[in-house]
């Protein structure tokens, strides 16, 4: 091995070693992520981990970058198995995969959809892989036979400068559900991972395959 693919792969293990105490450290504390911290739980000084993170910003920014990626691919490859000439099925095995990723990862989950973390703002390479579980939702949309009614006129500006963005052939009421479900279905989990229902629902995962088969009926899958 060369000396320069040496010090890469050295480079690369001590990335993923700072992102996996963050992740610790986000579990025990929330999103209050601070350098300083993460360096003394790794027994080295702060200014070590500026060679690989300049900032507690950009380090935010990687482990958000991850956890999208990894609930992306969730719902992805729970998504993958379902045969695709049924598009309710496809459509549940994503929301159920959004589930379990959120409660088997609560404080990545808080990162992504929790409360913001004060003075930052999330750079625009957040926002491919933000984009991900609802692009997949799209998709079962657009494979799903039918027409749904029209969406009001004042709204239909705004869905299509999204649409063109993104070169996108879906027409604009399957947007607009798709759009609908993608908020419900994050602010259900929400609710569960934050604690919202307790004492209320007991029967979560019966109630949560409820919602979402109503919100399968309001996208027009069959």
């Amino acid at each position: 091995m060369s000396a320069s693919s040496l010090r890469a792969r050295v480079r690369s293990e001590m990335h993923q070693e700072i992102k996996e105490v963050a992740r610790r450290r986000l579990a025990a504390e929330g999103a209050n992520l601070s350098l300083r911290a993460v360096a003394r739980d790794m027994g080295i000084v702060a200014s070590a981990l500026y060679r690989y993170f300049p900032s507690r910003d950009a380090l935010l920014t990687a482990l958000i970058i991850d956890a999208y990626e990894a609930l992306g691919t969730a719902a992805a490859d729970a998504e993958a198995v379902v045969p695709r000439d049924d598009p309710r099925g496809r459509w549940l095995a994503i929301c159920r995969a959004v589930r379990s990723w959120a409660l088997a990862h609560p404080a990545e989950y808080g990162l992504l959809y929790g409360n913001p973390v004060p003075g930052y703002a999330a750079p625009p390479e957040t926002v491919e892989p933000a984009s991900k579980v609802i692009l997949l939702l799209a998709a079962v949309v657009q494979d799903a036979p039918g027409e749904l009614p029209p969406v009001p006129a004042p709204v239909r500006p705004d869905l299509r400068r999204l649409l063109d963005e993104r070169s996108a052939a879906l027409p604009e009421q399957h947007l607009d559900r798709v759009l609908f479900a993608w908020t419900h279905l994050f602010g259900q989990v929400n609710f569960e991972v934050f604690h919202r229902l307790d004492a209320m629902i007991e029967a979560r995962a019966e109630y949560f395959e409820h919602h979402m088969n109503l919100l399968a009926d309001l996208a027009g899958l069959p």
